[in-house]
């Protein structure tokens, strides 16, 4: 028989004892922290640093230019929309108490009351609701109290109606009815259009500030890139003993230019911006808070003969009012001569109402006055005077808020959306101008 050879067994390698070395692995690949530093190691790494770093500083200045045009064009954008909603909230004030004194005055005049004031009246209220809509969409943060206050004015229609109804029948109840729509707009109303007002002039605040703080992104990130840009041409003459590189300082040249046009055009915007605001929008201020203190006046005037010898609070608070119109018509200087003129007018007349009433006892002709019965004085003619002059006078101090910043906005120059692209260019040229340098090193 044949016998099957068994293999041999394999020879295992001896086990290594307490005093034997290790051998050594065959030769690995450098690590990549080495390779790193290999990379930037000596002159040529120094100028792939240098590359990096003014490359990198290229770009952000460009997204630095970029964010502050945005910035400013935006700033800009809002102070426009922000400066119409507060227009537009003053406006629905006016229209309300305009609406009040049609409506105290008419019913100083008993039974049906003059058919012009009263479509004044009704106009006027249609217009504050035409308005609330509109600026609920124009500013959906001014939405819910927009809402509340229409809810107070369906309130203060229904008792004027019932003021109206009672005072054409000759029923005294009427007076209580409209003391109370008074109080109501007084006191529920009027309290949330000077929330939105006030609300209104904060966002329009920090909209002009905001616009002067794009040129510090444009101002801020060009310096610091030409920092960059001038410690890298400095290095580089001084290592190659060549003055100038002139693809690098092309590319600082380009910073420079984008950072001084940039400077220069975003400083005149907020310039601009500030002068239109301590001019026309300040004048629009003025001129709404005195039309709105105006009419004020006037409903306290009727309500102090309503109340019949005992309208001393409405007495107190036609004074208030009319000092409030007063301290804004004086802060229109020059321009508003014409309007001062007026009111001094109607004020004038005012005086004689409340001489006839409080002092003579001449209620009837006081009314009389009041209503524009007596031509010679009416207070109806006097103040209707002013209103007109003054309504004229703050359409077009509006307009020209919203035209000069407009005009603002389009005068900027396109570095909003030009901005990276030169920051792009600006890199290109230092990777050319450095790539050169590194070729003499090959």
């Amino acid at each position: 028989m044949t016998q099957t050879q068994s293999a041999p067994p394999a020879t295992l390698a001896p086990a290594a004892g307490p005093g034997t070395a290790l051998q050594p692995p065959a030769a690995q690949a450098p690590s990549r922290r080495g390779a790193i530093a290999q990379w930037f190691d000596g002159t040529p790494g120094r100028m792939r640093a240098f590359l990096i770093l003014a490359g990198a500083m290229s770009v952000i200045f460009g997204l630095a230019a970029a964010q502050g045009f945005s910035q400013s064009d935006g700033a800009l954008d809002r102070a426009r929309a922000n400066t119409a909603q507060l227009v537009r909230i003053q406006a629905i004030h006016t229209n309300l108490v305009s609406a009040n004194a049609d409506a105290t005055n008419a019913f100083l005049v008993g039974g049906l009351e003059p058919p012009d004031q009263r479509a004044h009246f009704v106009n006027s209220m249609a217009a504050a609701a035409g308005l609330i809509a509109e600026a609920a969409t124009a500013q959906p943060a001014d939405r819910d109290v927009l809402g509340a206050l229409n809810k107070t004015l369906i309130t203060y229609e229904g008792l004027i109606e019932q003021a109206r109804a009672n005072n054409r029948q000759g029923l005294p109840i009427g007076s209580q009815y409209l003391r109370d729509a008074n109080s109501v707009l007084q006191d529920d109303s009027l309290p949330l259009v000077k929330a939105l007002v006030e609300a209104n002039e904060k966002r329009v605040d920090t909209e002009f500030d905001g616009i002067s703080y794009g040129t510090i992104w444009v101002v801020a990130g060009g310096l610091l890139a030409l920092v960059v840009f001038g410690i890298t041409l400095r290095w580089l003459a001084r290592r190659t003993h060549r003055y100038v590189n002139v693809p690098i300082a092309a590319g600082a040249v380009l910073v420079l230019l984008t950072t001084a046009v940039g400077g220069i055009a975003l400083a005149g915007a907020s310039g601009s911006a500030k002068d239109t605001r301590n001019s026309e929008y300040e004048r629009t201020l003025a001129l709404s808070r005195a039309r709105i203190a105006a009419y004020d006046a006037r409903s306290n005037e009727s309500l102090t003969l309503i109340a019949r010898g005992s309208g001393d609070q409405f007495d107190k608070a036609y004074n208030a009012a009319a000092g409030q119109v007063d301290d804004q018509l004086g802060k229109l200087g020059s321009n508003g001569a014409d309007l001062t003129q007026k009111w001094g007018a109607y004020k004038a007349v005012h005086a004689q109402v409340r001489k006839k009433d409080g002092d003579e006892g001449n209620w009837d002709a006081a009314v009389a006055m009041a209503v524009g019965k007596d031509k010679a004085n009416s207070s109806v003619d006097t103040f209707g005077a002013f209103d007109r002059s003054s309504n004229d006078q703050l359409n077009t101090t509006s307009t020209a808020v919203q035209s000069q910043l407009k005009n603002t906005r389009d005068g900027l120059p396109p570095i909003g959306w030009l901005g990276v692209p030169i920051g792009i260019a600006a890199a290109l040229l230092v990777a050319w101008g450095m790539s050169q340098r590194l070729e003499e090193y090959r």
